[in-house]
Formats: C-alpha cells, sequence, structure tokens
C-alpha cells in the first residue's frame, strides 16, 4: 500500500480495447501506485498486467455488475480512510456501459475528489473509422434485451437526425440489425465494428439491410460496435411569399429589428436570408 493521505481519492482508468499497446503511460503509473485496483473482471486485469510487464501494486479486487451494488461502500470507505482506489473495466471507459458510475455517485456524494485518466473508447473509436458523420451523435448503448423492447426503443430513435452509436453482443446482432432495418429503411448507411484494435479487427460499411443478411446468414464472433447515420434531415415545406412577409412582419411587431426577423424567418425554414429580404422587398 502506498502512503495515506488524509482523503484518497478515485481514479478512473481508461483501459485498451484490445491491443495492450495502447495502453497510456498514466495507466501504468496507476496500476503500479494505486493502493486498491478494483476491477470488472481480474483475470483480464492480470492478463493486461502481464502484457504490459508491470506487477499491480495494491489490493484487486472485482468490481462488476453483480457485486458492484455491496462493494461500492467498502470502496467509498476506502477512499475515505485516505486509500487511492483505481478503477478499470475490461476496455474503454468506464461508466460508459460499463460499471463505474454507481461508484462515482458514491464517492462524490460524500465529498472525495473523482479524477480521471483517460483512454480508449469503443464509442469514439467506431465513429472515428465509420465514415459516418460524428460532429454530432448520440450513444445508446445497449438496446433492450426483448423483441418488443428493443423495436419499440427503435421506433423512437428513428427519426433521430444525429449518427448513433449501438453496443450488441454477438448472439443479438443479426435480430438488432433486422430491427434496425425496418424501424430507419434498409438502406440507411451504417458500420459494423467487430474486435476493435484486436488482431481480427473488421469494419463492415453497407446499409443496414445488407448487414442484417450478413450477420444473419454468418456466425458474428467478438465485440461489436454498431454505428449508424441519422435520419436524413428535412427542410421545412417552404411557405408562399405572403405567409413569409406576414412571418417576418410578426417578428418585427414583437420587437425585433427588420434584419433580426429576416434572418430568424429564413433560418425556420432553410431559405437563403437574401431571399426573404427580397421577397419581403419586392
Amino acid at each position: 500500500m502506498g502512503e495515506m493521505s488524509e482523503v484518497g481519492r478515485l481514479i478512473l482508468l481508461g483501459a485498451p480495447l484490445g491491443n495492450p499497446a495502447d495502453a497510456s503511460a498514466r495507466l501504468r503509473e496507476v496500476l503500479i501506485s494505486a493502493d486498491v485496483v478494483a476491477a470488472e473482471d481480474t483475470r483480464r486485469l492480470t492478463r493486461l498486467a502481464r502484457d504490459l510487464d508491470l506487477t499491480v501494486g495494491g489490493r484487486i479486487v472485482s468490481y462488476f455488475e453483480g457485486n458492484e451494488e455491496r462493494r461500492t461502500p467498502e470502496l467509498v470507505e476506502a477512499i475515505l480512510g485516505g486509500y487511492v482506489v483505481a478503477l478499470v473495466t475490461d476496455g474503454g471507459m468506464p461508466s460508459v456501459s460499463d460499471p463505474g458510475y454507481r461508484l462515482v455517485r458514491a464517492t462524490l456524494e460524500v465529498g472525495a475528489p473523482v479524477t480521471v485518466a483517460p483512454g480508449p473508447s469503443a464509442v469514439t473509436t467506431a465513429l472515428a473509422v465509420s465514415g459516418l458523420p460524428c460532429d454530432r451523435f448520440c450513444f445508446e448503448g445497449f438496446l433492450p434485451r426483448t423483441p418488443s423492447g428493443r423495436r419499440s426503443r427503435l421506433r423512437a430513435l428513428a427519426a433521430e437526425e444525429r449518427t448513433l452509436v449501438f453496443f450488441e453482443a454477438p448472439h443479438r446482432i443479426g435480430a438488432t440489425l433486422t430491427d434496425l432495418a425496418d424501424a430507419f429503411g434498409a438502406d440507411r448507411p451504417a458500420a459494423l465494428c467487430r474486435e476493435l484494435t484486436k488482431t481480427y479487427e473488421e469494419v463492415l460499411r453497407r446499409p443496414l439491410g445488407e448487414l442484417a443478411r450478413w450477420a444473419t446468414e454468418g456466425d458474428p464472433r467478438g465485440e461489436i460496435t454498431l454505428v449508424v447515420a441519422g435520419a436524413p434531415v428535412t427542410a421545412p415545406e417552404r411557405p408562399d411569399d405572403d405567409t413569409l412577409r406576414a412571418a417576418v412582419a410578426e417578428r418585427e411587431a414583437a420587437g425585433r429589428s427588420r434584419r433580426d426577423a429576416i434572418t430568424d424567418v429564413a433560418t425556420e425554414y432553410a431559405l437563403r436570408r437574401r431571399d426573404v429580404y427580397t421577397i419581403v422587398h419586392s
């Protein structure tokens, strides 16, 4: 154990998705120096430490979905006692569809510090290689496991204009892609990212309908991140000239300058400001 301070802290560790060469220097440092390392899978942590040729310096405890409710108070007590607790999941950032949120909230509630040694993320990695727009995106994580729940969620997301990112298990990916094609349309562009950064990394950039056929006819393996293009942005129907003039006049009456009123109306109807200006002054 390292030397205790008056109050310890929680450090979230971004772990490699599969390639140990992606481990940061800070990850190595914290694994060696932390008093307690809470791991989603202690065997995977041991394997990572071996790959990185380092020895975890503190006590290793398991922290996964099945025991996080019971173990969280123990870890918070250790932090309050002055220990540095590090949290590492099987890959990527804790709390992102992985254990961690409960411990972060509990640590903050007692006034102890939480910090992070950032690292790989399957979400941003898949977005970057997908070839789909990633200036605005929405992370949905795992969809409901029941067919009815999954289809209901997808119907609610069908009009989402941001690029969508999902996690899915190999044995459900065929059914999920079929439901996605039904809800979003078979022609919606997507990218299926499998085993990112690992030896058998594969990225399939195809419409949802083709990906659904590929998944149902084959036997997908490994960890899957799915990136789906957002719904096409449709401009609102252009009103007639009299309606545009009235819309500008209404905004002017409410106190907007004519310049700002024209800009507002042009933005609302996805028109060029110059065209609205010409109509108003004709």
